[in-house]
């Protein structure tokens, strides 16, 4: 392709990227109306690098950047004051005009409690990626409102802390110390990133607290630590989905993979993608890192085509996803895209659209996979639309915890009960169990992208029957 060519295409993108993404579509996004970005985590302070204090919260201080109704303010204010009747009205007022706001939703929780009561926290990246950690928290906060509206763990209602880690592996294992010297807390959901995880887990492991991520999928944290699990399918199970569908589906041999060689989770998935190709009897003919500065999409596509390439994977991260969507607007779908989950995003189907058509995505979970779930209907009436598998997946990692305590509400109970091999429960991706591991025994969920009308970008992304 000439550079003409390929400036003009590249322009098109920025243009794309400018006039589309932070657009609030409810499928991923859920309407929060909350900006991208860094932010402030709190009315009183500002800063990039808030005190601990500062970073976790049970209602006594807002996380969540964006517009703050008076009454949430108020709430908060009477939380920190423990006038708990009035942040119960306050936080009520502020959910009729804000339905969807789940960090309101826990803290109208967390001022319900008596004297009594077992904890969590979740650790998210509010400061650094608020969109991404929205979504986790209303998985979160469904969970824990609906153990609380029927009785609570065994007569004791749940109480949900927050934790700002700014997906910084650092910040996570200060969290993480934070929790593990509090000895109410009993679980934690999070982190987000595997990075985080791995660095965060350590902390987990000798101070014997259990997390469960929703959301890491790195093979590194499979037999990290006994204290370590997680609801998200490894990368091992969406590379082997992808290379069976390529080689089998599709009776496609030869692969090109553009990758992050700076991101945990985005290496294990190009490793083994590479692995499960070459299991399959096809090959990787080369691989492209999204990081490097002098990266070129044309260049390298170029490149991959020459060396045979007849299928393109993205083991793109969220930072690197700008980068993957050029390729995909440069490939003209000449190459068969195929993708990872964190190309399952709105922003994918904004800037992609006709030239990520056919594009298919291995996800842990789709709204319409299990059409006996009631999962997709509740959630709908809570928060009046869709939500992404972010949100199934917090939902579950709280269930599994909820059922743990239920069995035995100590640290070490809680770590047993998820190890038993008697232990079970629904969740919103079906049954949870757990292997020797930690990981979740749960296969992938393929995708594909389609027209239609239900993300509001003229494209959605469907499951492959």
């Amino acid at each position: 392709m000439s550079q003409k060519n390929e400036t003009t295409i590249l322009a098109l993108a920025l243009l794309l990227t400018v006039g589309i993404v932070g657009g609030g579509v409810w499928w991923f996004t859920n309407g929060s109306g909350f900006k991208i970005g860094n932010t402030i985590i709190s009315n009183q302070e500002t800063g990039s690098n808030p005190s601990l204090e500062n970073r976790i919260s049970f209602g006594e201080k807002i996380l969540t950047p964006g517009d703050i109704s008076p009454a949430k303010k108020e709430g908060v204010q009477a939380i920190a004051a423990k006038s708990y009747d009035k942040a119960i009205t306050n936080f009520t007022a502020a959910l009729k005009l804000k339905p969807n706001d789940p960090e309101t939703l826990i803290f109208l929780n967390n001022a319900r409690i008596g004297s009594k009561s077992y904890t969590i926290v979740t650790s998210i990246p509010i400061g650094t990626d608020p969109n991404i950690s929205l979504e986790i928290l209303r998985g979160i906060a469904q969970a824990q409102n609906q153990v609380n509206r029927s009785g609570g763990v065994k007569g004791v209602p749940l109480r949900v802390g927050i934790a700002n880690d700014d997906d910084k592996p650092e910040i996570s294992k200060q969290i993480a110390s934070s929790l593990v010297s509090n000895s109410e807390v009993l679980g934690v959901v999070g982190p987000n990133t595997s990075d985080s995880t791995l660095a965060a887990g350590t902390i987990y492991n000798s101070g014997q607290l259990v997390a469960i991520s929703p959301t890491s999928t790195s093979v590194k944290i499979s037999n990290f630590s006994r204290y370590v699990f997680r609801t998200v399918p490894s990368d091992f199970m969406a590379a082997r989905s992808l290379a069976n569908y390529m080689v089998k589906r599709l009776q496609k041999k030869n692969a090109v993979v553009f990758f992050n060689s700076q991101s945990n989770y985005s290496q294990s998935l190009k490793s083994e993608f590479v692995s499960s190709v070459s299991l399959e009897g096809g090959q990787v003919s080369s691989e492209f890192d999204l990081s490097k500065v002098d990266f070129s999409a044309a260049k390298s596509l170029e490149q991959a085509t020459k060396q045979g390439a007849e299928v393109l994977m993205l083991a793109a991260n969220t930072e690197t996803l700008d980068k993957a969507l050029q390729v995909v607007q440069i490939n003209q779908k000449r190459l068969i895209l195929l993708g990872g989950d964190d190309v399952y995003t709105v922003k994918t189907l904004e800037i992609g659209r006709e030239q990520a058509a056919g594009m298919v995505v291995a996800v842990p979970w789709h709204i319409d996979s299990d059409p006996k779930s009631d999962f997709p209907q509740k959630s709908r009436q809570l928060w009046g639309g869709d939500v992404s598998w972010r949100s199934a997946l917090s939902y579950d990692a709280t269930v599994a915890l909820i059922e743990a305590l239920k069995r035995n509400a100590t640290r070490s109970g809680v770590q047993q009960a998820l190890f038993s091999s008697d232990f079970s429960a629904t969740g919103a991706s079906g049954t949870i169990r757990f292997l020797a591991s930690g990981d979740r025994n749960a296969p992938v969920q393929l995708v594909k992208i389609v027209p239609g009308s239900r993300s509001g970008t003229g494209y959605d992304f469907e499951p492959v029957r």
